[in-house]
């Protein structure tokens, strides 16, 4: 993420959040596809994240399907190669509605 500007708005913040969120979200369903099964301290050591973000992003993933738990970790489903191309979209969507905006502050 670029350097954090102390005069941000708070919308300028949420958008903030809400995008590394989804960063970390899509750093540990890679480290999972790449390295599963694995577990959380695994995770956050090769993430660099603190454990509890690593669950809250685990959980956020089960529940959408993407990753199942199993005896020795993390893994990931069947469903990992539609959601990745989803999110290939959505970023690409999200690409043109930030070039859209900076139009507009023109």
């Amino acid at each position: 993420m670029p350097e954090k500007n102390k005069n941000k708005s708070s919308i300028t913040d949420v958008a903030e959040k809400e995008l590394e969120l989804l960063s970390r979200h899509m750093d540990v369903l890679k480290t999972v596809k790449e390295h599963g099964p694995i577990g959380i301290i695994r995770l956050s050591q090769m993430t660099g994240q603190p454990q509890h973000m690593i669950r809250y992003s685990l959980r956020t993933l089960e529940k959408d399907g993407i990753i199942v738990p199993s005896p020795n970790g993390a893994v990931v489903t069947d469903k990992i190669h539609e959601t990745l191309g989803t999110l290939e979209e959505t970023l690409d969507d999200f690409t043109k509605m930030v070039q859209d905006l900076k139009k507009k502050l023109k």
